[in-house]
């Protein structure tokens, strides 16, 4: 690659990607080339600005950052993307690679770091962490050809919203603050609920939130 590597920035704060961008062009041979805050500005900002990485969110408002990722390999974009969230990394790292993802980094995790995981993800390379590379893809690696659990728990058929809603049960947080946190009616929330419930054989609200509570607290690093 000649010239610098050119960034596209994704995240529905503004605050926060000119932070990153001030950070991000401190450092020689990354420039960021443009920035979105919705998945249709992020879609104008690669017909014009020609990225070379991605650098977004789980979370863009009202938007599922994974299935932007999804839809984006969908219709052909193959730009390498790194998922810079807030989100414990062992909650939402393999899904971001399922769904087409070549890195996650937690956003406390300080800016060398950070650098690191965009450079390796432009090379072609996947960033993950010591611990979820072991967890993920050092069985394939290894040649095993698939991971070490012998079957799927439950919770992977859980959609990657209800996933979102769960980790929020999980974390204390109120139906009616989930749903405003994600721009929905606290009758969708609840409608979330009960649809997780089903999937992961609950029987009432009070297991929901020990089971949510259980995995957000052994998932997270």
């Amino acid at each position: 690659m000649t010239g610098p590597i050119k960034i596209l920035l994704i995240d529905d704060h503004q605050l926060v990607r000119r932070g990153l961008a001030q950070l991000i062009e401190q450092q020689p041979g990354l420039q960021v080339c443009a920035e979105a805050g919705t998945p249709g500005e992020a879609l104008e900002a690669l017909n014009s600005a020609a990225p070379d990485v991605l650098v977004l969110d789980i979370s863009l408002g009202e938007h599922n950052g994974i299935s932007l990722i999804r839809d984006l390999r969908d219709q052909g974009w193959r730009q390498p993307i790194l998922v810079l969230s807030m989100h414990g990394e062992a909650l939402y790292a393999e899904r971001v690679l399922k769904a087409g993802a070549n890195g996650y980094i937690m956003k406390e995790k300080g800016a060398g770091e950070m650098i690191s995981a965009i450079k390796r993800v432009a090379a072609g390379n996947t960033y993950l962490s010591e611990a979820m590379y072991t967890r993920i893809l050092a069985p394939v690696v290894g040649g095993k050809g698939k991971s070490s659990r012998a079957e799927a728990p439950p919770i992977h058929g859980l959609t990657n919203r209800e996933f979102e809603i769960l980790e929020f049960i999980g974390s204390g947080v109120k139906t009616s603050d989930i749903a405003a946190e994600l721009n929905l009616s606290v009758k969708t929330v609840e409608t979330h609920r009960a649809n997780i419930k089903s999937k992961l054989g609950l029987k009432n609200s009070i297991e929901l939130l020990q089971y949510a509570t259980e995995y957000v607290q052994h998932d997270s690093y």
